[in-house]
């Protein structure tokens, strides 16, 4: 594979893990949205009901739907990058853009160790592609 696709490749699969990290991030948000309201909902209402009323749960079902976009580019990704490369690079991306997102969206963070563990996974991803 020619540097100059791996660079291309890399730079989608950062892509990717970002989308994956705000999405993570704003799902939780969602879904304890959709537990706050769920526990309205009669005793005994059944697993169906519960998930269909999750997934119309907007603030839960929109970031949903832009994951299972970003998944989607990572299975065409999976295509034309090595595996040893996309996983890693992907997947640390994704842990690190999590940890961003839920301290931008105002969770509970440790904030020194979150900014350390992001520092080493950028470094990491840099080693890896590079």
């Amino acid at each position: 594979m020619a540097t100059a696709a791996l660079g291309g490749d890399a730079a989608s699969m950062v892509a990717v893990g970002l989308v994956w990290g705000a999405t993570n991030a704003l799902m939780r948000r969602g879904a304890l949205v959709w537990d706050r309201r769920s526990r309205s909902l009669p005793a005994g209402s059944g697993a169906v009901r519960r998930w269909a009323d999750l997934l119309l749960t907007w603030q839960y079902s929109a970031p949903f739907l832009a994951n299972l976009s970003a998944s989607a580019a990572f299975f065409r990704l999976l295509g034309d990058a090595p595996i040893s490369v996309a996983v890693p690079v992907t997947n640390a991306t994704t842990f690190a853009a999590t940890a961003v997102a839920a301290a931008l969206l105002g969770e509970d963070t440790r904030a020194a160790p979150a900014a350390l563990g992001t520092a080493l996974i950028v470094l990491g991803v840099w080693v890896s592609i590079s």
